[in-house]
């Protein structure tokens, strides 16, 4: 035997060629003659000529094998999938044929073939059923909680493989200290909860914490809340020159260590603080590394027309060469401008030459932390301030005043309901109106929820009517259109898209109203968002792809998730593959958390 530089050990045995290289066998022969099966396969393997006859025991003419470099070579499969019927994600129609997976590498056979015929691992028969690319959800919010629990069941039992963290401007790194860290999570912790230990400060820090630890892929986005906090700090006012330069620097070290753009969240502190001119300055940054703006809008903006906060959104777009994402973007209610106007500002943007794209959620309701119903300037200097209007009797009034004017507040106090409650004497209002609530506490409407949010301290979440349910379709059908599902991932009563936002699309929007066939479908959760975020080996099942695979039956798939009860798990969901290896296993989760953190330019 003998050392090459490729750090791989060869030996020529009488016809019989060896070569080792980490921990798989290669062997052949001038004659070209077929292994049948594996008998070495160990880093510290060594191959000795008194071990010959027993090679030449295992060569037959079986045609199993792949050819690399005219030699013959075996290789143990980690996964192989036969009898399916694949959709590839492109939109393409189905076709029959068999996927084989190693070293969580996709090969496409566009036939059926026989497991008999190979050396692996796990076989999964797929009864005819569909095997498609896993989904990739451009709006989640599980950042934070993924990180305490990693098999994330709400979303990978939907066949959820990766997941876009640090939207609506609402990113966890980086930070100076720890102290600035802690202040950010506790001031949005209605929307995206608490971690077990943030011991991270740089992005580079937060993706660390993923690898190989969840149970699905993360990419992340830059939050500009974040930026401003680093550079400007917490209050309401304008970035200066130095500032903005200091912020684009942030920008470009974080998508250096492996963000993939910038997100806005306009109705969210300190983010919301940021001016349009400051918003095209990040953006122009981000577009010099290849990113995209992916933009929850500034809602105060209504009140100069009903599209204008998209309006924004677009000119920042074509001010800065960026690509402009449109987040759970939707008509919000019946008369609130039309669907088509919605649409059509999408379509006349692209008409243009800007590079517009949206996501909808699949359910009629939204969903966000409850301190979005109290006024800006109660957040003006971060969580300690907001605790402090909401003890203070005088700005007490003046916010009771403020949202008593306000021409949808009885909606709110009607339609919208609060969950995640931390204290035990408080779980009795989970799932209830805040007039019920009010009703309860035998309380004015804005008492009772001032009081509840000092008591949770700040931490509660809201869920509400806020689609029109009628013209969704319009929205999840569009071209440009594509899914995600914005949830909220703890509480009692959140909001059902949490458990059934993508196989409600199979069941509802495909199978049984046809407002979509299945692989057009399928293109909108898995190629579509890869093209979006940039991903160049996801998305697709094409050989040498990464191989992120859901098994379903169309026929059957579906989801009891509804407002009132919303914790089910769908039907139909057989298996989830993240990263070659078996997630979810006949329905089950198999405890696995092969998720990694994926980097742009990495």
């Amino acid at each position: 035997m003998s050392e090459n530089s490729n750090n791989f050990k060869v030996g020529e045995y009488g016809n019989i060629y060896v070569m080792i290289i980490g921990s798989s066998v290669y062997i052949a022969n001038p004659q070209k003659i077929k292994i049948n099966k594996l008998i070495y396969s160990t880093n510290s393997c060594t191959l000795y000529e008194d071990e010959t006859d027993e090679l030449k025991r295992v060569i037959s003419s079986t045609p199993r094998y792949e050819i690399l470099n005219n030699r013959y070579y075996l290789s143990m499969l980690e996964l192989l999938i036969h009898n399916a019927r694949i959709i590839d994600g492109t939109g393409s129609p189905w076709f029959r044929g068999s996927i084989l997976v190693e070293n969580n590498t996709l090969a496409i056979k566009r036939h059926d073939v026989s497991p008999d015929d190979y050396e692996v691992e796990n076989i999964i028969d797929a009864c005819d059923r569909v095997v498609c690319p896993g989904f990739i959800d451009l709006h989640s919010h599980a950042g934070l909680t993924i990180l305490s629990e990693p098999h994330h069941d709400p979303k990978v039992r939907q066949g959820v493989t990766t997941e876009l963290v640090g939207i609506d401007g609402i990113s966890h790194a980086p930070f100076k200290n720890r102290q600035e860290l802690e202040r950010y999570i506790w001031f949005d912790s209605g929307l995206n909860w608490y971690p077990p230990d943030p011991d991270w400060l740089s992005t580079h820090e937060l993706l660390n914490k993923y690898d190989g630890n969840v149970a699905v892929n993360i990419a992340y986005i830059l939050g500009n809340s974040p930026v401003r906090i680093w550079s400007v700090g917490w209050n309401d006012r304008p970035a200066n020159a130095r500032e903005i330069a200091d912020m684009k620097a942030v920008v470009r070290e974080s998508m250096e260590e492996g963000a993939w753009g910038i997100s806005t969240g306009l109705d969210y502190p300190p983010g919301a603080f940021a001016s349009t001119e400051e918003l095209i300055s990040l953006s122009e940054q981000a577009a010099l590394l290849g990113g995209f703006y992916h933009t929850h809008t500034r809602a105060s903006l209504k009140a100069k027309g009903t599209y204008a906060p998209w309006e924004e959104a677009v000119e920042i777009g074509r001010k800065s060469g960026l690509p402009v994402h449109l987040t759970h973007y939707r008509q919000p209610r019946q008369g609130e401008g039309s669907h088509l106007g919605y649409l059509r500002l999408v379509e006349d943007a692209r008409d243009e030459g800007i590079d517009v794209t949206f996501d909808c959620y699949t359910y009629p309701y939204s969903g966000t932390s409850a301190t979005i119903e109290l006024p800006l300037w109660s957040k003006d200097g971060g969580p300690e301030r907001t605790m402090s209007a909401l003890a203070d009797p005088a700005d007490r009034e003046r916010m009771k005043k403020e949202m008593k004017s306000r021409s949808d507040i009885n909606f709110v106090w009607r339609e919208k309901w609060l969950h995640n409650f931390r204290l035990s004497k408080n779980a009795k209002y989970d799932g209830k109106s805040i007039l019920q609530i009010s009703e309860m506490r035998e309380q004015d409407p804005a008492d009772a929820f001032f009081d509840l949010l000092l008591e949770e301290r700040l931490g509660i979440s809201e869920v509400g009517t806020g689609t029109n349910a009628e013209t969704l379709p319009a929205f999840v059908s569009h071209p440009s259109g594509m899914i995600a599902s914005d949830a909220i991932l703890f509480g009692e009563y959140p909001n059902p898209r949490t458990y059934g936002c993508f196989p409600v699309v199979l069941a509802e929007f495909v199978r049984a109203e046809k407002h979509l066939k299945l692989p057009e479908a399928i293109r909108k959760m898995t190629s579509f968002p890869a093209q979006r975020l940039g991903l160049n080996d996801r998305g697709i099942l094409r050989d040498g792809f990464k191989a992120d695979l859901v098994v379903f039956d169309p026929d059957t798939v579906r989801t009891d998730a509804t407002k009132d009860d919303p914790k089910h798990y769908p039907v139909g969901i057989d298996y989830v593959i993240v990263n070659g290896q078996i997630v979810i296993d006949s329905g089950a989760n198999t405890g696995a958390t092969p998720g990694m953190a994926l980097r742009r330019g990495h």
